[in-house]
Protein backbone atom coordinates (compact mmCIF):
# COMPACT_ATOMS: atom_id res chain seq x y z
CA UNK A 1 0.00 0.00 0.00
CA UNK A 2 1.17 3.32 -0.60
CA UNK A 3 1.62 5.77 1.84
CA UNK A 4 -0.49 9.21 2.01
CA UNK A 5 2.68 11.19 1.85
CA UNK A 6 3.31 9.25 -1.94
CA UNK A 7 -0.12 9.81 -2.72
CA UNK A 8 -0.20 13.39 -2.13
CA UNK A 9 3.29 13.54 -3.82
CA UNK A 10 1.67 12.17 -6.52
CA UNK A 11 -1.72 13.76 -7.26
CA UNK A 12 0.31 17.46 -6.10
CA UNK A 13 2.31 16.42 -9.61
CA UNK A 14 -0.01 15.15 -11.64
CA UNK A 15 -2.27 18.58 -10.71
CA UNK A 16 0.94 20.34 -11.56
CA UNK A 17 0.80 18.82 -15.19
CA UNK A 18 -2.91 21.04 -15.73
CA UNK A 19 -1.83 23.95 -17.08
CA UNK A 20 0.43 21.84 -19.62
CA UNK A 21 -2.03 20.07 -20.46
CA UNK A 22 -4.21 22.59 -20.50
CA UNK A 23 -1.74 25.03 -22.79
CA UNK A 24 -1.13 21.79 -25.07
CA UNK A 25 -5.84 21.15 -25.91
CA UNK A 26 -5.53 24.88 -26.96
CA UNK A 27 -2.79 24.89 -28.81
CA UNK A 28 -4.64 21.61 -30.36
CA UNK A 29 -7.69 23.62 -31.21
CA UNK A 30 -5.82 26.48 -32.24
CA UNK A 31 -4.49 24.76 -34.81
CA UNK A 32 -7.79 22.17 -35.87
CA UNK A 33 -10.01 26.00 -36.31
CA UNK A 34 -6.60 27.64 -38.25
CA UNK A 35 -7.37 23.78 -40.91
CA UNK A 36 -11.14 24.47 -40.68
CA UNK A 37 -10.74 27.69 -41.89
CA UNK A 38 -7.92 26.66 -44.27
CA UNK A 39 -10.54 24.18 -46.07
CA UNK A 40 -13.06 26.77 -46.25
CA UNK A 41 -11.37 28.30 -49.21
CA UNK A 42 -13.40 26.17 -52.12
CA UNK A 43 -16.52 27.31 -50.31
CA UNK A 44 -19.01 29.57 -52.27
CA UNK A 45 -19.12 32.02 -49.06
CA UNK A 46 -15.53 31.65 -47.49
CA UNK A 47 -14.75 34.91 -45.79
CA UNK A 48 -17.69 33.95 -43.73
CA UNK A 49 -16.38 30.65 -42.35
CA UNK A 50 -13.03 31.15 -42.15
CA UNK A 51 -13.42 34.34 -40.10
CA UNK A 52 -15.49 31.99 -37.84
CA UNK A 53 -12.98 29.86 -37.90
CA UNK A 54 -9.57 31.92 -37.87
CA UNK A 55 -10.88 34.48 -35.03
CA UNK A 56 -11.19 30.88 -32.47
CA UNK A 57 -7.90 29.65 -33.72
CA UNK A 58 -6.30 32.68 -32.87
CA UNK A 59 -7.71 33.10 -29.89
CA UNK A 60 -7.04 29.72 -28.64
CA UNK A 61 -3.08 30.34 -29.46
CA UNK A 62 -3.47 33.53 -27.07
CA UNK A 63 -4.05 31.25 -24.48
CA UNK A 64 -2.09 28.64 -25.31
CA UNK A 65 1.18 31.19 -24.50
CA UNK A 66 -0.69 33.53 -22.15
CA UNK A 67 -3.20 31.13 -20.43
CA UNK A 68 -3.92 34.27 -18.07
CA UNK A 69 -4.99 36.36 -21.45
CA UNK A 70 -8.70 35.25 -20.49
CA UNK A 71 -8.82 38.03 -17.95
CA UNK A 72 -8.17 41.04 -20.28
CA UNK A 73 -11.15 42.88 -21.76
CA UNK A 74 -10.17 42.72 -25.21
CA UNK A 75 -9.84 39.05 -25.26
CA UNK A 76 -13.44 38.11 -23.03
CA UNK A 77 -15.46 40.72 -25.34
CA UNK A 78 -14.31 39.27 -28.47
CA UNK A 79 -14.97 35.68 -27.80
CA UNK A 80 -17.72 36.52 -25.96
CA UNK A 81 -19.08 38.30 -29.25
CA UNK A 82 -17.95 35.41 -31.59
CA UNK A 83 -19.50 32.65 -29.36
CA UNK A 84 -23.00 34.95 -29.49
CA UNK A 85 -22.23 34.99 -33.18
CA UNK A 86 -21.77 31.14 -33.20
CA UNK A 87 -24.91 30.49 -31.26
CA UNK A 88 -27.29 32.81 -32.82
CA UNK A 89 -26.06 31.56 -36.75
CA UNK A 90 -25.90 27.78 -34.97
CA UNK A 91 -29.51 28.06 -33.86
CA UNK A 92 -30.67 29.45 -37.33
CA UNK A 93 -28.60 26.53 -39.22
CA UNK A 94 -30.09 23.97 -36.38
CA UNK A 95 -33.55 24.98 -37.43
CA UNK A 96 -32.85 24.68 -40.76
CA UNK A 97 -31.34 21.44 -40.75
CA UNK A 98 -34.30 19.86 -38.41
CA UNK A 99 -36.71 21.44 -40.68
CA UNK A 100 -35.37 20.01 -43.96
CA UNK A 101 -33.00 17.38 -43.24
CA UNK A 102 -34.00 13.54 -45.15
CA UNK A 103 -30.87 12.06 -44.05
CA UNK A 104 -28.18 12.39 -41.25
CA UNK A 105 -27.25 15.48 -40.05
CA UNK A 106 -23.85 15.23 -40.54
CA UNK A 107 -24.56 14.66 -44.16
CA UNK A 108 -26.22 17.78 -44.70
CA UNK A 109 -23.49 20.80 -45.22
CA UNK A 110 -25.56 22.98 -42.92
CA UNK A 111 -25.34 20.06 -40.70
CA UNK A 112 -21.88 20.20 -40.40
CA UNK A 113 -21.81 24.26 -40.12
CA UNK A 114 -24.11 23.97 -37.40
CA UNK A 115 -21.56 21.40 -35.21
CA UNK A 116 -18.74 23.45 -36.08
CA UNK A 117 -20.17 26.57 -34.88
CA UNK A 118 -21.16 24.64 -31.78
CA UNK A 119 -17.97 23.71 -31.10
CA UNK A 120 -16.74 27.16 -31.72
CA UNK A 121 -19.15 28.49 -29.44
CA UNK A 122 -18.51 25.63 -26.38
CA UNK A 123 -14.60 25.67 -26.67
CA UNK A 124 -15.00 29.60 -25.91
CA UNK A 125 -17.33 29.17 -23.56
CA UNK A 126 -14.55 26.16 -21.92
CA UNK A 127 -11.72 28.75 -22.08
CA UNK A 128 -14.49 32.02 -20.68
CA UNK A 129 -12.18 32.63 -17.31
CA UNK A 130 -9.96 30.06 -17.11
CA UNK A 131 -6.97 32.25 -16.35
CA UNK A 132 -8.54 33.37 -13.46
CA UNK A 133 -9.83 29.88 -12.22
CA UNK A 134 -7.02 27.10 -11.62
CA UNK A 135 -7.91 24.56 -14.70
CA UNK A 136 -9.40 21.71 -12.65
CA UNK A 137 -10.08 18.04 -13.72
CA UNK A 138 -13.58 18.23 -14.98
CA UNK A 139 -12.85 21.19 -17.27
CA UNK A 140 -9.84 19.46 -18.47
CA UNK A 141 -11.63 16.26 -18.83
CA UNK A 142 -14.02 17.90 -21.01
CA UNK A 143 -11.67 19.57 -22.80
CA UNK A 144 -9.97 16.26 -23.62
CA UNK A 145 -13.48 15.46 -25.34
CA UNK A 146 -13.92 18.27 -27.19
CA UNK A 147 -10.46 18.34 -28.33
CA UNK A 148 -10.63 14.49 -30.04
CA UNK A 149 -14.01 14.73 -31.19
CA UNK A 150 -13.06 16.85 -34.35
CA UNK A 151 -9.63 14.87 -34.99
CA UNK A 152 -12.00 11.91 -35.05
CA UNK A 153 -14.88 12.92 -37.05
CA UNK A 154 -12.32 14.31 -39.45
CA UNK A 155 -10.67 10.79 -39.93
CA UNK A 156 -13.78 8.51 -40.01
CA UNK A 157 -14.43 10.53 -42.91
CA UNK A 158 -11.64 10.79 -44.27
CA UNK A 159 -11.59 6.77 -43.78
CA UNK A 160 -14.91 6.32 -45.14
CA UNK A 161 -15.00 8.07 -48.16
CA UNK A 162 -18.44 6.74 -49.12
CA UNK A 163 -19.78 8.98 -46.63
CA UNK A 164 -18.96 12.00 -48.59
CA UNK A 165 -20.36 11.10 -52.03
CA UNK A 166 -23.47 13.55 -50.94
CA UNK A 167 -21.25 16.21 -49.97
CA UNK A 168 -20.97 19.46 -52.66
CA UNK A 169 -18.01 19.56 -54.99
CA UNK A 170 -16.59 22.30 -52.81
CA UNK A 171 -16.03 19.96 -50.03
CA UNK A 172 -15.14 17.31 -51.62
CA UNK A 173 -11.78 18.86 -53.32
CA UNK A 174 -10.80 21.12 -49.83
CA UNK A 175 -8.02 18.43 -48.68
Amino acid sequence: MKSEASKRELSSSFLRCFPAMWRMCNFCMGCFFALAAYVQVNDPDAGIWMAAYIIPSGLCFMVCVIPAITENLIWSQLSDLHMASCLIVAGALGLSVYRNATKNILHEEEGREFFGLLLVAVWLLLCRRSGKNPVGGLRLSAAGVIVAFPFVAWLYYHVNTHLRDSWPSHCKTAL
